[in-house]
């Protein structure tokens, strides 16, 4: 860890030593108890079942279950082919309401389904889908809507809810950032027709690469177990269309052993996040997003908003400064999946009905957290934030000349 930023010289960006030694990410991976993972691998290979529903995907899927409190977990091999699975079982065709503020795996589950995802503007509050909106997107060719519990906050479900049934189409919740999350009393994965978590090397709890779909539905439960292993219904028997979409047994042994651990993480996930908004609060143009005590959340982001009229620096150059000092805070989703590919040529006018999401993504940043940052990191990035707000207007001066003589330089070695 470095030193304080007392002056315009001391950031790195212009000079100065960085915080810190080494590159601190957002969504490096936390392992676990390494002794207790290597003894399953030992176990696994000693098995020699490598895949195909072995034993540790069957206690994953049913610790999983347990936790959420649901009657049906099914384990995939990742959160994107888990959404396409869930999607294909409910029979979704035609067009399906999406928000445009989330990963690109979401849009891309239903592009690739040969769905038009229909892009749905935010509540500039809750950064999840906007029901009133999603109310004015229904069509005769309308057969679901997607949810998205973002940074591990639920959606407005019960109103999402009310729409889904009233107009008798599929609800489904990318819960990506959401498991150990729960609405209320009750946990994520209770809610719609089925429910998709992420247990990609990203989240606070993985298992390298994962996902899982959870549903209380007796019916559906059976076609999702059937379409992730080819529509095998028996040794010889395919009685269903299906895909390859299964977990294997290291997968779930890290799954498992990232379980044994979930509480110590999401603790250090929650001291982490106290402690930089114990020191962000005072800064002005900085907002750091605020988790309801009335749910129970995993900390799993540390979400803020740059307001550049009060804080004399955007949240592009306040980046800059941080990756200047190791810290490689993120831009989430920038730019909205309308704004990418495939979406921006098919639907180029798709912005138009899309205001707080285009403003959103301009302003949001995301810091490092879970187990590799302490509470003294947190305190130290936070420093180095401030020290750039608090001399905004002399930091984006010097960085403009900064960006002009850079360009002066690459035309006279162009010219050369």
């Amino acid at each position: 860890m470095g030193n304080t930023k007392r002056t315009l010289d001391d950031l790195a960006i212009f000079g100065g030593v960085p915080a810190f030694d080494e590159k601190l990410h957002v969504g490096r991976p936390n392992i676990g108890d390494r002794r207790r993972l290597l003894e399953r691998f030992e176990d696994i290979l000693d098995r020699r079942w490598l895949t195909n529903d072995g034993p540790y995907v069957q206690e994953f899927e049913d610790q999983v279950a347990n936790i959420v409190g649901v009657r049906h977990c099914v384990a995939t091999c990742n959160a994107t082919v888990g959404l396409e699975i869930a999607i294909r079982a409910l029979g979704l065709s035609g067009e399906v309401i999406v928000p445009s503020m989330t990963f690109i795996a979401t849009a891309h589950a239903l592009q690739w389904s040969g769905i038009t995802p229909v892009f749905c503007d935010i509540d500039p509050e809750t950064h999840n889908m906007d029901p009133a909106k999603v109310e004015s997107l229904i069509t005769p060719l309308t057969t679901g809507i997607v949810g998205v519990h973002l940074w591990g906050r639920p959606c407005e479900i019960d109103k999402l809810q009310e729409i889904s049934t009233r107009h008798n189409v599929a609800l489904v919740f990318d819960a990506a950032h959401a498991f150990g999350c729960s609405s209320g009393k009750r946990m994520i994965g209770n809610f719609g027709d089925a429910e998709v978590f992420s247990f990609h090397a990203t989240k606070f709890l993985n298992a390298f690469e994962g996902g899982a779909i959870v549903t209380n539905d007796d019916d559906l439960a059976p076609k999702l177990r059937l379409m992730k292993n080819f529509g095998f219904s028996g040794y010889d028997e395919v009685s269903y269309l299906g895909t390859n979409g299964k977990m294997n047994e290291t997968s779930a042994a890290m799954g498992i052993t990232s379980l044994e651990s979930l509480e110590d993480i999401v603790a250090v996930n929650r001291t982490n996040y106290e402690q930089y908004k114990e020191s962000l609060d005072r800064v002005p143009g900085v907002s750091i997003l605020h988790y309801a005590d009335t749910n129970r959340n995993n900390y799993q982001y540390v979400v803020l908003e740059v307001n550049e009229t009060l804080t004399g620096i955007s949240r592009d150059e306040l980046i800059s400064i941080l990756w200047a000092e190791n810290v490689m805070a993120r831009r989430y989703f920038y730019p909205g999946c309308h704004r990418m590919e495939p979406y921006r040529s098919l639907y180029p006018q798709a912005g138009l009905a899309l205001r707080e999401t285009e403003r959103l993504v301009e302003r949001v940043l995301l810091l490092p957290t879970g187990t590799t940052i302490t509470p003294s990191d947190a305190s130290t990035i936070s420093g180095v934030i401030e020290a750039a707000v608090s001399r905004g207007c002399g930091v984006q001066q010097r960085l403009a000349g900064l960006a002009t003589a850079a360009a002066e330089g690459s035309g006279s070695g162009w010219e050369a």
